[in-house]
């Protein structure tokens, strides 16, 4: 199978290999506030989901499974083997996937404001059918106000109207396509099977996948450990980049 998904590679040559998923709505370019740090010492690749950004984009549904299986070809066609993997929103469903999965292709794990079931189903299909009808215009503006706290929207604009134009430049068939996917989705019975070092971050004030959630991925992965981030509500990476790339570059250097 050859991957159907664009990645973009940074870092040294022969460094250990670090995969970045990022959230629905956006494409690699959500880690650009870790990037420089995190190249440094490893060979960072940032890719983007089925149907977003440079990726193709086929006719949904979609599923996890679907979206994992595509990561697992990325790699193949890269010729890399072992991966850390951290993955926030939409990339942390994917990264709990390949990790319960496909274990041997996975060293360490880092789950970023994320949930293993995020119901109701019907709410997903709901948004699905809204983009399909009139376009990622009509969720935008409400979606982008889960990402960011009110006081960062006021202070830093400029990110938010960045991260508005990312969500709304993706298409509409592959978003709502990753929608069905997770309104499809229950990964709780696969937690059990993942056996890399987990690290779960929440945001204190993420509405989209509160704290609750990460707490359930913790009891349910053997030795995982959760790190919330205060100050930070579903985009915990751009809102406060240097404790969520401090938090992420420990975990990591662990391996």
């Amino acid at each position: 199978m050859t991957s159907r998904l664009h990645a973009t590679v940074d870092g040294p040559a022969g460094a250990p290999a670090l995969l970045l998923g990022s959230s629905l709505g956006t494409t690699g370019a959500m880690w650009e506030p870790q990037l420089a740090a995190l190249a440094a010492r490893y060979r960072v690749i940032r890719y983007d989901h089925l149907g977003h950004g440079r990726s193709a984009v086929p006719p949904g549904p979609y599923t996890i499974e679907l979206l994992g299986r595509e990561v697992l070809a990325l790699l193949d066609d890269l010729d890399v083997r072992r991966v850390h993997y951290a993955g926030l929103s939409l990339g942390g469903m994917v990264g709990m996937w390949l990790a319960a999965h496909a274990p041997d292709r996975v060293g360490r794990l880092a789950l970023l404001c994320t949930s293993a079931s995020l119901g109701p189903p019907e709410g997903w299909r709901q948004r699905a059918a809204t983009v399909r009808a009139a376009g990622l215009a009509a969720i935008a503006d409400a979606v982008v106000a889960r990402w960011f706290t009110p006081p960062f929207a006021e202070f830093r604009p400029e990110v938010v109207a960045a991260h508005h134009a990312m969500l709304t430049a993706t298409p509409a068939t592959g978003y709502a396509g990753c929608c069905e996917a997770i309104a499809a989705m229950d990964l709780r019975a696969d937690l059990g099977k993942v056996s890399a070092p987990t690290l779960v971050i929440a945001g204190a004030d993420d509405p989209a996948t509160p704290v609750e959630h990460a707490a359930r991925i913790v009891e349910r992965i053997a030795g995982a450990r959760l790190a919330v981030v205060d100050h930070a509500a579903h985009l915990a990476n751009v809102e406060q980049p240097e404790q969520v790339g401090k938090l992420l570059q420990e975990h990591f250097d662990e391996g």
